[in-house]
């Protein structure tokens, strides 16, 4: 199975160029990346790899925590209610965190516009609404996210809220979603490939277990 994965993520990796109007950049060259940089809306060569890394562990911390945090207001396991007050139900929790979702995207939005990160220029609010470029993408992603997460709290509460996290196998998908879509990965070492692969079969395997013990829960 791994050896089927390595040649069918090579095959992909080796067919994929990068169009360039009148001709391609070959995959894994300098001319490659240079293009790659052009498409970027934040540009990445020269900035600090350190801030890139403190910022998505920031966010990874903050990813990690929104489920637990889910968890307990639903299911209350600290007892931090008062006695004879309900815990919410999913549906009462999911409109709270939608709401809280709509409000903090508001409030970085309108704060990176004046205040942008990593010398990107500023904006305006009147320039952010009258530029409707590419929003129909963002859009459909809000829509999927907020669609996907209603049904990970419900299933969460059916079926425990680790077990809902593990099903979405975010590794896995957004991994070959890289691969197959945008192209991630060309032109790696053959290591590279059997890191990834073995990193894919072990999540894989890591969230069949946890399906399976899900249903042995009293």
């Amino acid at each position: 199975m791994l050896a089927f994965f390595l040649s069918f993520v090579t095959h992909i990796v080796e067919s994929k160029d990068l169009e360039d109007g009148t001709h391609k950049a070959k995959a894994g060259t300098a001319a490659f990346l240079i293009e790659l940089e052009k498409k970027r809306s934040i540009k990445v060569l020269g900035k600090s790899t350190f801030i890139g890394l403190a910022i998505t562990f920031f966010a990874g911390v903050c990813f990690s925590l929104f489920s637990p945090a889910f968890n307990l207001a639903t299911n209350d396991q600290w007892h931090t209610l008062k006695k004879g007050v309900h815990h919410l139900s999913v549906y009462t929790a999911f409109f709270y965190f939608s709401v809280s979702c709509f409000v903090i995207a508001i409030i970085l939005n309108i704060t990176f516009l004046y205040h942008p990160v990593l010398n990107l220029p500023k904006s305006s609010l009147k320039a952010y609404l009258s530029d409707w470029d590419g929003r129909g993408w963002a859009f459909l992603a809000g829509l999927l996210c907020g669609f996907g997460n209603g049904l990970q709290f419900m299933g969460g509460q059916a079926a425990g809220y680790a077990a809902a996290d593990a099903v979405q196998a975010l590794p896995l998908v957004s991994t070959f979603w890289g691969i197959v879509l945008f192209g991630e990965y060309r032109k790696s070492s053959r290591r590279t490939y059997v890191l990834l692969g073995s990193m894919l079969l072990m999540f894989v395997a890591a969230v069949a277990v946890l399906m399976a013990s899900s249903g042995h829960r009293k």
